[in-house]
């Protein structure tokens, strides 16, 4: 967000006298903290949103009946310190993003990621199949109806996915004696099955449940704050990891000496400043209405602005490629296990970690991949032509119908190539200082990656939430009372 302070302060002079600048600035802001107090319905609102995160963070540390936590942890440990970290990763990867944390095995274990994966099946058979085609354009009645299949499809997913967790479980043999037959002799009980199961997927449903009381009675977006709250949870670790393990000694030896603490605060201040600008950088595309007399008055006339995101496809590009990475240094250790003596299956297995070079290299290839494929899925610009045509709107210069679409899929597939250049350099990031400056990847994730987006659009959405509330009820915003001042992006 690029402000001139000195300009905000002096369109506030009244309120911040002359030549406060930045720090009459500050003093606006947490004014407009103070107003969200002040009106009630937004109290309430922002109150019930903290108390339903409250819940959801309680909830998270309610361990599975019949598990045996501790044996689980040292499970973990003993898989990252022994080099065969595959799994390790793919489960503290899997809790950066999802609101879970299969690592303690907990109710909560499956986040809220069997309700994303559902929904974001339904997006894409949207595209396919003609009979949920007409659901979405039935408007209101239809997205009711897509609701409820995802939460159908939510509860399929979560029981397969609460069945394989399981059995790896009880194949692990990290289950109490107290819930196997003949001390584990012929594997968990059937009551441990059917705890588990039904105890994991009725967990995810009530993360469900919770987003969508958020979205009705809270401030909104419900099930992405869930995500956001159990993303920024990890963050107090990763800082008393830098605390534990800091050092005078600028001779660059220690794990964190003064160099590298300055360096990763400056890189933080730095990447979330670019993640900003990824998030709400726009192409606005300038659309001229047609002018409409009708007896002695014209109607019509005004030009308005189409905004095309940079980065329409958000997220979703670093976690499918992240998710599909995974796989295969799991399958190459796998196989080079079983067959010791193959060199290729050695050096594949090696070669595919987060540090090395083609790891890098297929990461960036597969941001790109899903950054079109997901702006193809979810941008139609021949929809769009034609809506512009109905509305007796048209680009200036360009005929409406096919011109105007193939124009706006132009358009979109070049600011697409920057869009996906940035969220590739911030994807890669964590890896890249984690290898070179010797930092755990615990520390380096929030310097880029899944998770600072996730917090940065989510932070950004949540903000201008808030804020429209208090313009509209004559209060000023974060920035001010003044239109000039407002965060850019937030009202097109």
């Amino acid at each position: 967000m690029a402000l001139d302070w000195g300009r905000v302060a002096d369109e506030h002079g009244s309120e911040l006298g002359p030549g406060d600048g930045m720090i009459g600035c500050w003093k606006i802001m947490f004014q407009a903290f103070v107003n969200i107090f002040k009106v009630k319905d937004l109290r309430n609102k922002v109150l019930f949103t903290l108390g339903m995160l409250a819940v959801y963070r309680i909830g998270f540390y309610v361990p599975l009946p019949g598990v045996d936590q501790a044996a689980l942890t040292e499970y973990f440990q003993n898989l990252a310190s022994g080099g065969a970290g595959g799994l390790s990763q793919l489960t503290e990867y899997f809790a950066m993003f999802t609101g879970g944390n299969l690592q303690q095995s907990t109710v909560f274990g499956l986040g809220i990621m069997p309700y994303i994966s559902a929904s974001i099946i339904l997006q894409l058979l949207q595209t396919v199949v003609p009979a949920l085609e007409k659901l979405r354009r039935e408007g209101q009645v239809g997205q009711k109806k897509i609701q409820e299949y995802t939460r159908y499809l939510t509860v399929g997913i979560c029981l397969i996915q609460a069945t394989f967790w399981l059995k790896f479980i009880a194949g692990s043999q990290l289950v109490y004696p107290e819930y196997t037959d003949w001390a584990g002799n012929f594997g968990p009980t059937m009551g441990f099955w059917l705890i588990g199961i039904l105890g994991m997927t009725t967990g995810t449903v009530f993360l469900m449940w919770l987003g969508e009381q958020i979205d009705e009675y809270g401030i909104g977006n419900g099930i992405s704050l869930i995500i956001m709250a159990g993303i920024c949870a990890q963050m107090p670790g990763a800082v008393l990891t830098v605390l534990r393990n800091a050092s005078m000694d600028v001779s660059g030896d220690a794990q964190f000496g003064p160099g590298k603490i300055i360096f990763l605060m400056v890189a933080f201040v730095g990447v979330v400043a670019g993640s900003i600008l990824i998030t709400q950088g726009q192409r606005r595309i300038p659309i001229q209405q047609a002018k409409q007399t009708r007896g002695r008055r014209v109607y019509g006339g005004q030009r308005q602005y189409l905004p095309l995101r940079v980065n329409h496809g958000g997220v979703m590009p670093i976690i499918f490629a992240s998710s599909l990475l995974i796989f295969p240094g799991l399958l190459f250790d796998w196989l080079a296990k079983i067959f010791y003596t193959s060199q290729f299956l050695n050096t594949l297995a090696g070669e595919f970690n987060s540090s090395s070079f083609l790891y890098a290299a297929c990461y960036i290839g597969l941001v790109y991949f899903f950054a079109y494929f997901w702006t193809t899925v979810q941008f139609q610009p021949k929809e769009m032509a034609n809506n512009l045509r109905d509305y007796g709107s048209f680009i200036p210069g360009l005929r409406p119908g096919k011109r105007t679409a193939d124009y706006l899929e132009t358009v979109m597939t070049r600011i697409t190539y920057v869009g996906a250049g940035f969220l590739a350099l911030i994807a890669i990031i964590p890896q890249i200082i984690a290898s070179g400056l010797d930092i755990p990847l615990r520390v380096s994730s929030f310097l880029g990656g899944t998770g600072l987006l996730i917090v940065v659009s989510v932070g950004l959405d949540l903000v201008q939430r808030i804020e429209a509330n208090l313009i509209m009820r004559n209060y000023g915003g974060f920035l001010g009372d003044s239109g000039g001042s407002r965060i850019k992006g937030a009202y097109a």
